[in-house]
């Protein structure tokens, strides 16, 4: 399922090129859309490793694999900035009632919204700074700083620096294995499928020790 996910993402990225990359770095910014992936299969793009394919804007090929780095790094930048504000006008205009509504559309169910508060409450302005650059939590800061109400031009100065490394870090990486594509692929699948298993078990485990210290209670 996750190598079917993994190249579903790679082909709408080959097809669209940069538009598919802030589309779907907009969407990881409330919900997670495999941003790594994006951003790596991106700058393997960039590096001229798929001959039928190449980094377009605007109806230009960048001809320059220098410059469609930077092109693709910066769309994937820009792309998760705006779907970070857009995240935060939901949590700002729709409230905490929202959420414990429609939360769990959005993969922000109870318990994740209430460890996003205490991440808040733990790390105040830094919880977005630092949010920005850790796996998962990423994409589970946009709609609680709305929320706790964040002011919007505070937000996105700590949002931007964050989403630049996130974004030209993982396309440096697709444009240094450019030309090793395919193993990097098959070995990123891999790691995803070790990194899904190793959650669940992490689950699991937390669940059943709850479980445990609720009974001894």
């Amino acid at each position: 399922m996750l190598a079917s996910i993994s190249g579903s993402v790679t082909s709408f990225v080959g097809d669209h090129g940069v538009y598919a990359i802030f589309v779907l770095m907009a969407i990881d910014a409330v919900f997670p859309a495999a941003s790594e992936l994006v951003m790596v299969y991106g700058g393997a793009l960039a590096s001229g490793a798929f001959a039928s394919q190449h980094v377009v804007l605007f109806g230009h090929t960048i001809e320059s694999d220098r410059w469609a780095y930077v092109t693709v790094a910066l769309a994937g930048t820009l792309g998760y900035v705006v779907g970070s504000i857009g995240g935060w006008a939901i949590g700002r205009y729709g409230g905490r009632g929202f959420v414990e509504r429609h939360g769990r559309l959005l993969h922000l169910g109870p318990e994740r919204f209430a460890r996003a508060e205490r991440w808040f409450d733990r790390h105040d302005d830094r919880a977005v700074l630092f949010g920005r650059v850790l796996p998962v939590v990423r994409s589970f800061v946009s709609i609680p700083a709305g929320v706790f109400r964040m002011p919007l031009g505070r937000y996105t100065l700590l949002t931007i620096p964050g989403s630049a490394a996130w974004a030209f870090a993982f396309a440096a990486i697709g444009w240094a294995f450019g030309s090793n594509w395919e193993r990097f692929h098959h070995a990123f699948d891999i790691a995803l499928v070790a990194g899904a298993a190793a959650l669940v078990l992490y689950l699991v485990v937390r669940r059943a020790s709850s479980r445990l210290k609720s009974q001894r209670g």
